[in-house]
């Protein structure tokens, strides 16, 4: 499933072609389009140039021009360069066709997609319901917003609207790297416990990022993480595994024990 750090390299793509002008837009399945429709999507993109994207939480923001195109990529979508010559993939849903190659919307469930406002004051409004986004937070406000927090961690973690950007995987590694449960209730946690989740978000992310993707490092959570009843990376312990706010939470009990020691 796309996070941040995924993204982040989508943005990356798209950065490598800004200024080059739209020569056709091909909605292969408009069952990915939101709030529009093909006519008007590629009308409005037609001849325009991409301006410098940038990404807030897991959704990627592409002025063109006036008309500011939105991409969300739910849990099976990407964006990708190609040559014009190269065949379509099943799932390419919509395609922005440039002088040298294209660029593609690969979507297989389609859970999100795509929109198009009008102009930023639109696209703000769109995006008016996320928290701050989790590689930009402070540590001051990412405190605030933690001892302000009802229930448990990890729901609040990958609470879009409570912070942008951190998944599934994210949000387990981030708690394993601190050593914090993420069954833990969000408001009890300590100044040193806060400032730990923090540093690890940024270490997480930092590298992440790098990946393009959260990567399955064998000193990381990610790399023991599938293995049902497998070690701990760091300490060897047995790993814990259970359903939280609908999505498999795995941690360490040894590493990151339930009850703050006292």
């Amino acid at each position: 499933m796309p996070e941040l750090p995924d993204v982040e390299g989508f943005r990356q793509v798209l950065s490598e072609h800004t200024g080059e002008p739209i020569r056709a837009v091909r909605v292969r399945d408009p069952g990915v389009l939101r709030g529009v429709g093909a006519g008007r999507l590629a009308a409005a993109l037609r001849g325009h140039r991409f301006e410098r994207p940038r990404r807030h939480g897991k959704w990627l923001i592409a002025p063109a021009g006036g008309p500011v195109l939105m991409l969300h990529f739910g849990m099976t979508g990407s964006l990708s360069w190609h040559s014009r010559q190269e065949p379509w993939h099943r799932h390419d849903r919509v395609v922005w066709q440039f002088d040298d190659g294209e660029l593609r919307y690969r979507d297989m469930r389609k859970l999100q997609g795509i929109r198009l406002a009008d102009d930023e004051a639109q696209a703000g409004r769109v995006l008016g319901g996320l928290g701050p986004d989790a590689r930009e937070v402070s540590y001051a406000c990412f405190g605030r917003l933690l001892s302000g927090r009802r229930g448990r961690l990890k729901p609040a973690l990958i609470d879009q609207a409570f912070l942008a950007g951190l998944g599934n995987l994210l949000a387990d590694e981030i708690c394993w790297h601190a050593g914090v449960n993420p069954l833990r209730a969000a408001g009890d946690l300590d100044e040193a416990e806060r400032a730990a989740l923090y540093r690890a978000m940024r270490r997480v992310l930092r590298v992440s990022i790098k990946a393009r993707c959260v990567p399955a490092r064998d000193t990381w959570l990610t790399g023991a993480r599938d293995e049902r009843g497998g070690p701990c990376p760091r300490c060897g312990a047995l790993l814990s595994r259970r359903r939280v706010a609908g999505r498999t939470t795995v941690w360490c009990p040894g590493c990151q024990p339930l009850l703050r020691p006292s």
